[in-house]
C-alpha cells in the first residue's frame, strides 16, 4: 500500500479540480494546468473540497502509479494556487546576469554571455547575484533552474559558479595544500 497515496489532498479556496476525460485539470488563481492520467489504473473522487485517489485494481502497475499521480496531482494544486519558486546565486567575481524582455542573461567566464529563453509560465527575478526562478509548473520551474545552474556549475577549489541558495559544495584543498602535509 502507498503511504503518498493514501493522503488525501485538499483544494485551497479558489482552486477547481476536475478530472474528465483521462485528465487532471487544475485552475486557480495562478492559472491553469493539465496532465493525462491512467483512467484504468486510478480512480479519483473529488468530494468537496478534498481529492481522494484510489487504484482500481491491485495490479503492480495500478499500485505503482497510485502514489505518482497523487503526488503530481499535489504539486498541480499546490502551483496554481501558490506557485513553486527556486534561487540560484552566482559566486565568483565578474559573474553577473541581467534580464533582457523576458530571457535571462548570463556573464559567466566564457568569451560570450550565455541566454536562457524563457518558457510560458516562468518567469525570472534578479536581485543582485540572486536569481529566482518562478512558476506555476513544479516540473518546468526545477527543468529551468537546473538548465540555468549547469551553464557553470559550482567548483570544488574556489566555489565559483552557479548553485542553488540551499546547497552546499564541498571544497577541496589543493595542490599547494597536499605538497605541504
Amino acid at each position: 500500500m502507498s503511504k503518498v497515496g493514501k493522503k488525501p489532498i485538499v483544494i485551497p479556496q479558489g482552486v477547481q479540480v476536475d478530472t474528465q476525460g483521462g485528465y487532471f485539470t487544475v485552475k486557480g488563481p495562478k492559472g491553469e494546468l493539465k496532465r493525462p492520467y491512467p483512467e484504468k489504473l486510478l480512480t479519483v473522487k473529488v468530494e468537496g473540497d478534498v481529492v481522494t485517489l484510489s487504484p482500481a485494481s491491485k495490479s503492480e502497475r495500478a499500485l505503482v502509479n497510485w502514489g505518482t499521480f497523487r503526488s503530481h496531482l499535489f504539486n498541480m494544486v499546490h502551483g496554481v494556487s501558490e506557485g513553486w519558486k527556486k534561487t540560484l546565486e552566482l559566486v565568483g567575481v565578474g559573474y553577473r546576469a541581467e534580464i533582457q524582455g523576458k530571457d535571462l542573461v548570463l556573464a559567466v567566464g566564457f568569451s560570450h554571455p550565455v541566454k536562457i529563453a524563457c518558457p510560458e509560465g516562468i518567469t525570472f527575478k534578479l536581485e543582485k547575484s540572486i536569481i529566482t526562478v518562478e512558476g506555476q509548473n513544479k516540473e518546468l520551474v526545477g527543468e529551468i533552474s537546473d538548465k540555468i545552474r549547469s551553464v557553470r556549475p559550482p567548483e570544488p577549489y574556489k566555489g565559483k559558479g552557479i548553485k542553488y541558495t540551499d546547497e552546499v559544495v564541498r571544497r577541496k584543498a589543493g595542490k599547494a595544500a597536499k605538497t605541504q602535509a
